[in-house]
């Protein structure tokens, strides 16, 4: 396996105000056995725009890799201390990430026009934005590159910031005060096109942070268009599941790099430059330190084997409709 970190934005290019020494990057889980060029997930994990979770990055990377599948994690920008509202930045983030891995499929022995973005909560508003908007992300380094995903497998997704809406995601993104123009913008039901790539949505009808209706919402958007899409809603579960197995109940996440802007701004606390709240230092405990996960204090997980199949037609799904 090629298993490697990639700066996407070089230290000219990238200029967020509260990254706090954190740069955007790729992770790879490359098949390198062969020369066979393979189609690709790059995985977007949620956070509320707050933080990237290691509970949806690496563990699915890892699902997809052993369907056959090359797999990139993507670590974007988030805005955990509420300093400065993202705007735009995440979807430059992602839309650089997709024309990278395009620009070296040959490389990375990634067939460049099956690409399919993997998102969850928030990181499925992300992978959702690029699907609507991925025309408006230019790129100086790829100018002749497209960032449109060949499709994408939305999990428990923001989409709407509506009546709803998860009403914090919006706020990192777009600040206390948005106006109507950016809240349509990021409305991503009221954004869908003919040109969207078809799209895999799942999410369970008991999901108390990000309501079911976001998926439904999305669902007729895509509908109304004409876009192929793929709906399934399970009955039971919470919000934040991933793969709902036994390695994601029992903590079993891979490395917790998804984290790594929360560990800069760890760092910058320690250096005296910013005063970092408890509950920061209390998440990033979390994930590198296994013996926090086992602690009574933290909410054992239970896996739910319904949702669990979700990797498995999502699969079907892309050998059937990316292609």
């Amino acid at each position: 396996m090629r298993y490697e970190r990639i700066d996407i934005w070089n230290s000219e290019e990238y200029s967020y105000p509260a990254a706090f020494g954190f740069r955007p990057n790729l992770r790879t889980l490359l098949h390198e056995e062969d020369g066979t060029a393979r189609p690709c997930v790059l995985v977007i994990p949620g956070g509320g725009y707050r933080v990237v979770s290691p509970t949806e990055g690496e563990i699915v990377a890892k699902c997809f890799y052993e369907k056959g599948y090359q797999a990139f994690v993507g670590t974007y920008t988030t805005n955990q201390m509420g300093l400065s509202p993202l705007k735009k930045q995440p979807l430059r983030d992602i839309a650089r990430m997709l024309r990278l891995i395009r620009a070296r499929a040959e490389e990375f022995r990634v067939l460049p026009d099956r690409i399919v973005v993997c998102g969850f909560s928030a990181g499925a508003h992300l992978c959702g934005s690029l699907c609507v908007h991925w025309k408006e992300a230019e790129d100086s380094l790829y100018p002749d590159v497209s960032p449109r995903p060949d499709g994408a497998i939305l999990s428990y997704p923001v989409i709407t910031s509506g009546e709803f809406a998860h009403r914090d995601s919006f706020t990192a993104l777009l600040g206390p005060s948005p106006s109507e123009e950016e809240l349509a913008w990021a409305s991503l039901e009221k954004q869908v096109t003919a040109e969207t790539p078809p799209v895999f949505l799942w999410q369970t009808a008991a999901d108390a942070t990000v309501p079911v209706e976001n998926s439904y919402l999305m669902a007729m958007a895509l509908k109304k268009a004409g876009v192929p899409f793929e709906h399934h809603v399970f009955p039971e579960g919470m919000h934040g599941l991933s793969l709902a197995n036994e390695d994601w109940a029992a903590g079993r996440f891979g490395d917790p790099y998804p984290a790594e802007q929360t560990a800069c701004i760890a760092a910058a606390g320690e250096a005296g430059e910013i005063t970092v709240p408890p509950e920061v230092l209390n998440y990033l405990r979390f994930f590198t330190d296994p013996e926090i996960r086992r602690s009574p204090s933290f909410p054992s997980f239970a896996p739910v084997e319904e949702v669990a199949v979700w990797p498995e037609l999502a699969d079907r799904w892309m050998r059937k409709h990316i292609r």
